[in-house]
């Protein structure tokens, strides 16, 4: 059973949420499994990505999806994790090389300095003719400095995209996919939430700054092993006891954080009458059907050539000019 929980520090300009993935991660590993799975530290990396994402669309206002992606220079080409309005989330990696069980990211994703992290807020769904907005970073700071750890990579994200102060805890295993996020909330524009003051002077800025720091510092001392195994509530209590914390409800139609993919026959179907009847012949003749794999779940799809051949000769489904299959 997965959670996520959302709050905010009463009094103090800084709001949070704490996710803990479990069942429905070890479901997305295990679809991914029957095509060869991921070496372990590839599999912690999409963990932490998918509890970032999760984490990160919480405070996103729109109804659309959320994409963070890492392309990379190393071994993993690209990673990918997803998470839709209703926190439906999947994830998936292209990895060409041999990756370390304990291979820190920059030996993954960041061999060269040349590696990029980009966030895209694809609203498409809802509204169809609203374009996708992308932030890319580079997975080095200011100084050239190869960022260690993906929770870094976003907060110097979160620093350069969004002017937002954030503090990340993430960690991920084979059972469990779990991050905490405290984040510095905006004091104007329609970024900040409402009900909430701006801030007016000086003075008040410098106190949530420094409320935030306080904070920021008491989520970096949760430490990896609990954040695995220990559930919200305790986890909460242990870190901010002293503080009187606000939760707050599912936004819209968000409830828990759940796996699901977004793949199906019929999208398979579609993408292989955009490559034509000629390539579909060719598959056909090399391997006497065609198989496509979900790169997401891990699902197969199979069409012998009375499928295929369906394919084309449906008329709704008909595109001009395709010529039928011999």
């Amino acid at each position: 059973m997965s959670e996520l929980q959302r709050f905010l520090f009463d009094g103090v300009p800084v709001r949070g949420a704490l996710v803990r993935l479990t069942g429905d991660w070890q479901a997305l590993l295990q679809r991914r499994a029957a095509c060869g799975g991921y070496p372990p530290a590839v599999a912690a990396l999409l963990g932490e990505m998918t509890a970032a994402a999760v984490l990160l669309h919480t405070h996103v206002k729109f109804a659309g999806t959320l994409v963070l992606q890492i392309l990379g220079d190393g071994p993993v080409k690209v990673a990918v994790a997803e998470v839709q309005p209703d926190l439906a989330f999947r994830a998936t990696a292209t990895v060409i090389g041999e990756v370390a069980p304990q291979a820190p990211l920059a030996d993954m994703v960041n061999v060269l300095g040349q590696g990029r992290c980009a966030i895209t807020l694809d609203p498409r769904q809802a509204s169809p003719n609203l374009k996708p907005y992308q932030g890319i970073v580079p997975l080095v700071d200011a100084s050239g400095r190869k960022l260690p750890r993906l929770a870094d990579m976003l907060e110097h994200y979160m620093r350069q995209s969004e002017q937002l102060d954030t503090r990340l805890v993430l960690a991920a295993d084979e059972r469990t996919a779990a991050g905490l996020l405290i984040q510095r909330m905006p004091t104007t524009g329609e970024g900040n939430l409402a009900g909430t003051a701006a801030v007016t002077a000086e003075g008040d800025a410098l106190d949530a700054n420094e409320d935030f720091r306080r904070l920021a510092l008491l989520a970096g001392s949760l430490k990896p092993e609990e954040l695995l195994t220990l559930d919200g509530d305790t986890i909460l209590h242990r870190l901010f006891w002293q503080e009187r914390l606000l939760r707050l409800a599912p936004q819209g139609q968000a409830s828990q954080p759940h796996f699901a993919c977004t793949c199906s026959r019929e999208r398979v179907a579609a993408m292989l009458r955009g490559l034509g009847v000629s390539e579909v012949e060719a598959i056909l003749a090399e391997q006497g059907e065609v198989d496509v794999a979900c790169e997401f779940c891990g699902q197969r799809y199979r069409f012998d050539p009375v499928d295929a051949a369906r394919l084309f000769l449906e008329p709704a489904q008909h595109s001009p000019g395709s010529d039928q299959l011999q």
